[in-house]
């Protein structure tokens, strides 16, 4: 098992803990007795293209909020990759990011970049699956044509079956709530109100983190993130919920599901943060403040509120009285069958349709010791200590011995001196083993000392 340490270190989520339950629901969904699935990766290597057109016999795509000016250069760096391969590939759901109006100007300096990713994955692909209806017609109104309203694989993590109930006929205040939300949602968009009023009314209520420095704040009480820095999330040292202990994240989605599983109710802003909560049976309302909310509330019929529409003083018993499930439940076969369509229209088969109904993978699931939630830091347990200083003690001796191994190489090298500003015969001003050192330690170092993104 991982420790925590070591998954934070890793960023095994990828700065977003969302992103790990539909890279699961779409790694369950492939698993069949005729294919094997392996990961490549967060980060996309355009120069590991051939290795992967001599390995594969297809490279499928699961994607978040793709199209948005933040990730433009990892967008850039996928097509460079797709560019390069011989082997179909197929989108699993992509999705562009806008406002609740669905207004697609903030997307128009980018639309060469997403109009040159579209084009390459269409070369290689009979459609791409995206998200929801706005970004089917952001694409349509760039001329393409073969594009699918799929939704987002998470929600097929089981099939076609989907059922879903009110356990109790209202929340009370002993109901266990959870509570979950962006920074942009509490900084713009008065979420903090929401959730300031509801921890004064549920004394079981729990807010569920996703980001990375918001791991790192539970677990370090500290991160270089600027946007650590806010304290009016729940997830920052100074927040009454974290003070008490009410303040989860998960790295891993089975552990996330599982302890949803014993609450009342879920709201906020996190699409998959309530997806969660859909998946291990709980009622949930999301309170949308962006398109991709939107557009995949409105496609899976999942009860939302616009953010900007809905009384700060709103209570959560208010938004569990008036979801209406009838839809969500009603409507998800016929999605789940347009899904599975889509894939073996692109070649690709599923576990439910051809294979064990996931029943390999969960039992490969259930066989791993997962890491525990991450809490917070509010006590001086030496056991917890413990662990902390174990692994800071451990990284520092890995990155003593990385530091010794560049000085022998230094001292082997013959020195050179030379001055800023001559040319080839007085070489650089550092010497290029030393710009290596810098590169290999003082990262590492810095990361160790103060978290980075």
């Amino acid at each position: 098992m991982a420790s925590v340490e070591q998954s934070l270190h890793r960023d095994v989520f990828a700065t977003n803990a969302g992103n790990l339950i539909f890279s699961d629901a779409a790694h369950k969904l492939l698993t069949t007795p005729r294919a094997e699935v392996f990961s490549n990766g967060i980060r996309a290597d355009p120069s590991a293209a051939e290795r992967i057109n001599e390995e594969f016999d297809v490279f499928v795509v699961p994607l978040a909020n793709a199209f948005r000016p933040t990730f433009e250069r990892p967008l850039k760096r996928m097509t460079q990759l797709i560019k390069k391969l011989r082997i179909p590939v197929v989108v699993l759901g992509v999705g562009a990011q806008a406002d609740l109006k669905y207004n697609a100007a903030r997307l128009k300096p980018m639309e060469p970049t997403v109009r040159e990713f579209v084009t390459e994955v269409l070369n290689r692909s009979a459609s791409i699956g995206v998200r929801g209806e706005f970004t089917e017609q952001y694409l349509n109104a760039m001329g393409f044509r073969d594009v699918e309203v799929i939704g987002c694989p998470s929600m097929f993590m089981n099939g076609e079956a989907f059922t879903l109930e009110k356990r109790v006929e209202a929340l009370s205040a002993e109901s266990r709530i959870s509570v979950n939300g962006s920074h942009s949602a509490v900084r713009s968009h008065g979420l903090d109100a929401i959730i300031r009023q509801a921890h004064q009314r549920y004394p079981n209520l729990r807010f569920v983190g996703q980001n990375l420095f918001e791991a790192e704040l539970l677990h370090w009480r500290e991160t270089s993130h600027p946007t650590g820095a806010q304290t009016s999330m729940p997830t920052h040292p100074s927040h009454p919920m974290y003070q008490e202990g009410k303040v989860r994240l998960y790295v891993d989605p089975a552990t996330w599901i599982s302890e949803l599983r014993s609450f009342d109710f879920s709201f906020g802003s996190r699409i998959h943060g309530n997806i969660a909560a859909l998946l291990a049976g709980v009622p949930s309302t999301v309170l949308c403040s962006d398109s991709r909310t939107l557009e995949l509330c409105r496609y899976f019929g999942i009860p939302h509120r616009k953010i900007s529409e809905t009384p700060k003083n709103i209570d959560p018993a208010e938004l569990y009285a008036a979801a209406d499930f009838g839809d969500l439940v009603n409507g998800h076969k016929e999605r789940f069958l347009r899904f599975t369509g889509f894939m073996e229209k692109n070649g690709l088969e599923n576990t439910f349709t051809h294979g064990d109904g996931g029943a390999a993978f969960d039992a490969r699931l259930a066989a791993l010791t997962l890491p525990p939630a991450v809490r917070p830091w509010t006590e001086s347990d030496p056991e917890a200590l413990r662990g902390r200083f174990s692994w800071m003690q451990s990284r520092l001796e890995e990155l003593t011995e990385q530091n010794a191994a560049l000085l022998s190489q230094l001292g082997a090298r013959p020195r050179r001196v030379g001055l800023r500003g001559q040319g080839a015969d007085g070489a650089a001003a550092l010497p290029a083993v030393y710009r290596r050192a810098r590169r290999v330690v003082g990262r590492p170092v810095r990361k160790l000392l103060r978290p980075e993104q």
